[in-house]
């Protein structure tokens, strides 16, 4: 028996979890990877004064990219179907490109830098893209 998964979501997954795990490991690392992975500066410090909110709002971005990651493995058939499939895939997507597209024009002026502006919506276009395509390939299975 061979089990066919969509390729493009069990990507996807892995990209969100990926995402996901460079969050926590930003936490673990602390003020220095704020700084590299490019955390805007009043984050930055108040990383490196000792506060919780910078650790806690990364944590929740992780948390909800891992959720995204078992949405696209449960689109791919990985695994069973989640609750409301196919809108939340439909809604991941959407927020992958739509940062993509708008990140450059909606973080300007936010004190992020100019280089995590680019890549990080250089890098959610690729991931909106990929779940786009896993999303159309899979669209009569999800109902």
């Amino acid at each position: 028996m061979t089990n066919e998964y969509n390729i493009a979501l069990v990507i996807g997954a892995g990209l969100s979890l990926l995402a996901a795990l460079m969050h926590l490991g930003v936490i673990m690392v602390g003020p220095a990877w704020y700084r590299l992975f490019g955390a805007g500066e009043r984050f930055v410090q108040a990383a490196q004064a000792g506060r919780w909110f910078p650790a806690v709002v990364t944590a929740g971005i992780a948390l909800i990219l891992a959720t995204w990651a078992a949405y696209a493995l449960s689109g791919a058939g990985v695994i069973e179907p989640l609750p409301l499939l196919r809108p939340a895939l439909c809604a991941i997507t959407l927020v992958y490109l739509l940062r993509g597209l708008l990140g450059p024009f909606a973080l300007a002026g936010t004190g992020h830098s100019v280089r995590f502006i680019v890549v990080s919506s250089a890098i959610c276009l690729v991931y909106g893209l990929v779940h786009l395509l896993g999303v159309v390939q899979m669209w009569g299975a999800l109902a």
